[in-house]
């Protein structure tokens, strides 16, 4: 029953026009998912808001970004789909390296297990602005698991690309569409190796 109800709203967010937000067929390939499965933050919380839907949300942004950036207490875990390598600096992008989290499936595998869902159930991905979450959907696709959504405006938004917030994570994502966050983390939901 809970599953039903969870395909009926995202069957009902599909065919209600509910990507107006994002044109699908303009994303940037860094974006793209091989599920072609797609939400946008408002679309996620219309999702996670129901108790009766049986999905998994991952936040899948560093534990940094999660403490410093904030977080929603939605999620059901944060398993960052890369990890900042603190000996590593890369010259072009002025910051440290990141590098894939190799305990990433590991640790989704245990989540999963505990809220009793399978490779077929209904899983959200999030990260910072759409690219980490498309990443971390190819990866669970890979692994079986072939109904991942990704939310392609993130936490945080797309950058303006004009105005006084030129470059600016300041359009769409979950904390610019006015969703619940806090800067108070959820120890029982972040990672730790």
């Amino acid at each position: 029953m809970k599953k039903s109800l969870l395909l009926i709203s995202l069957l009902t967010l599909a065919f209600t026009n509910a990507f107006a937000d994002v044109d699908v067929t303009k994303l940037p390939k860094k974006k793209l998912t091989p599920q072609g499965k797609y939400l946008t933050a408002k679309e996620t919380y219309d999702v996670v808001k129901n108790e009766d839907n049986e999905v998994l949300f991952i936040d899948v942004r560093t534990r940094a970004e999660v403490e410093f950036v904030g977080m929603t207490h939605m999620i059901d875990a944060n398993i960052p789909y890369m990890v900042q390598d603190l000996d590593s600096w890369n010259e072009k992008k002025k910051k440290f390296n990141m590098e894939p989290n190799s305990n990433f499936s590991v640790v989704f595998d245990d989540i999963i297990k505990a809220k009793g869902l399978n490779k077929d159930s209904e899983i959200i991905v999030m990260c910072r602005s759409g690219s980490r979450s498309a990443k971390a959907a190819n990866l669970l696709n890979g692994l079986g698991y072939k109904n991942v959504y990704s939310v392609v405006d993130g936490f945080e938004g797309d950058k303006t690309k004009s105005g006084p917030n030129k470059g600016h994570r300041a359009i769409n994502g979950w904390k610019n569409s006015d969703l619940p966050w806090s800067y108070k983390l959820a120890k029982n939901k972040m990672y730790f190796e």
